[in-house]
């Protein structure tokens, strides 16, 4: 490097000097190149749009998706390193930092996670792109909308599978980039590269739901009047017949058509019976409800449906969701993070002790049991409900007395007979 080196500016920060990524074969290809992609989601057989928002216009979805995103968003995800004694938080990386606080610049961590889970439940895939400072560490997440990112797959049978993602930025533009530059976060899978979107797979279950409520607002919307039917002995031609409709539709159509009716031509109203209950409406809005648990994932009784529920039964299905209903999505992301950011030695995991925050009780009893057995101190008690230090005796460990090493003979302790009397002194 000469002099003249030292004078010219420098690239600026966001700019990484690498070489441009190019294709090792032509076989390198994706099924689409931003060509033709379609969003998950079509018509169902129920003959309604089945998409993002219209599946989100049901009461049901929207609420399985605000509880299960919140609460995987407010489970921290956690930087930890491996040490010969166990584990250390590395809370001082910056990786740490960037997955626990701040993964961008306008958005909370809580923010990130919450969109995370609903990009896989909704698409099947979450995708982020990587922003990297001069030394390649990361020092941003971007999300990139589902539909905006396909994979391509290479395979070398001496070094396996390469992936790259034809993706486009929010500053749109496209290209083809790297595993490294691309976090993503598949949901459960049938071809190990892209998730399985609901809106594709459960597209009739999703359709039945929006065409009950459909005929319902429809219903309602016509005053919860039923069908009419005009008739007469006389002769209409089509002309009359139109505008006779037309007219009947406008002053007694739609929630408000309560005005009195005044016929001509002998026209004679005749309403069509549409009986609810014999229709079982109500019996099959309420399957709909525990049908779309299952496609969400979700207990029915927290998205408020209570039919089959007593005081028991809740308890035990709250506890599985964090094990069967949560705990897969809980290890998903902590192993993509793990695979995708973590140095050799550290990894990623969620911590779920936030989720029984709440409950008080069993909180305290854990602490309890935690303090007796000599697993915690009185200090890192504390720390877990953000209390300070009590100072040089809050870091003690207890031990039973009445314990012992299992084979070891039962020693009596000091000042103390084998008996159990007290030892007298002479004197």
């Amino acid at each position: 490097m000469g002099l003249l080196d030292f004078l010219r500016p420098s690239a600026p920060a966001s700019v990484r000097a690498e070489p441009p990524l190019r294709a090792v074969s032509p076989d390198v290809s994706s099924e689409s190149q931003w060509k033709g992609f379609v969003a998950p989601g079509g018509t169902s057989r129920a003959g309604v749009r089945v998409n993002e928002t219209t599946a989100l216009s049901i009461p049901a979805t929207l609420q399985a998706l605000r509880i299960l995103c919140g609460v995987f968003a407010m489970t921290p995800l956690h930087y930890f390193m491996r040490t010969a004694q166990g584990r250390a938080r590395a809370d001082q990386d910056t990786l740490w930092r960037l997955m626990h606080d701040r993964p961008n610049s306008h958005q909370t961590a809580y923010e990130f996670r919450e969109l995370m889970l609903g990009d896989i439940l909704l698409s099947g895939d979450f995708y982020a792109f990587i922003s990297r400072n001069r030394r390649g560490a990361p020092v941003a997440l971007t999300r990139l909308k589902p539909g905006r990112v396909v994979i391509a797959e290479y395979f070398d049978a001496s070094e396996g599978t390469t992936l790259f993602f034809d993706a486009t930025l929010p500053d749109g533009t496209s290209a083809r980039f790297p595993q490294r530059d691309i976090w993503h976060v598949p949901g459960m899978s049938r071809n190990g590269l892209n998730g399985l979107s609901p809106l594709a797979y459960a597209r009739d279950a999703l359709g039945g739901a929006i065409a009950t409520a459909d005929h319902a607002i429809k219903f309602w919307g016509n005053g919860g009047r039923p069908s009419t039917v005009l008739k007469t002995k006389a002769k209409v031609d089509p002309a009359d017949r139109a505008q006779i409709k037309n007219d009947w539709k406008r002053i007694y159509g739609g929630p408000f058509g309560d005005d009195i009716a005044v016929l001509d031509q002998d026209l004679e109203p005749h309403f069509l019976a549409h009986d609810n209950e014999a229709s079982q409406y109500l019996e099959t809005r309420g399957f709909q409800v525990i049908d779309l648990a299952r496609v969400w994932g979700i207990p029915p009784h927290l998205i408020f449906d209570l039919s089959n529920a007593t005081f028991s039964n809740i308890e035990h299905q709250s506890l599985e969701f964090i094990t069967f209903h949560l705990g897969p999505h809980y290890e998903r992301v902590a192993q993509r993070a793990t695979m995708q950011f973590a140095s050799e030695g550290h990894y990623f995991e969620h911590m779920t002790d936030a989720l029984v925050r709440g409950d008080l009780k069993t909180r305290m009893e854990a602490y309890w049991l935690q303090r007796q057995m000599g697993m915690v101190n009185a200090n890192e008690l504390r720390r877990a409900d953000n209390l300070p230090d009590i100072g040089d005796k809050g870091s003690e460990y207890w031990r039973p007395s009445n314990m012992a090493v299992a084979g070891e003979p039962v020693t009596a302790p000091q000042g103390m007979s084998d008996n159990g009397q007290d030892e007298q002194q002479e004197g």
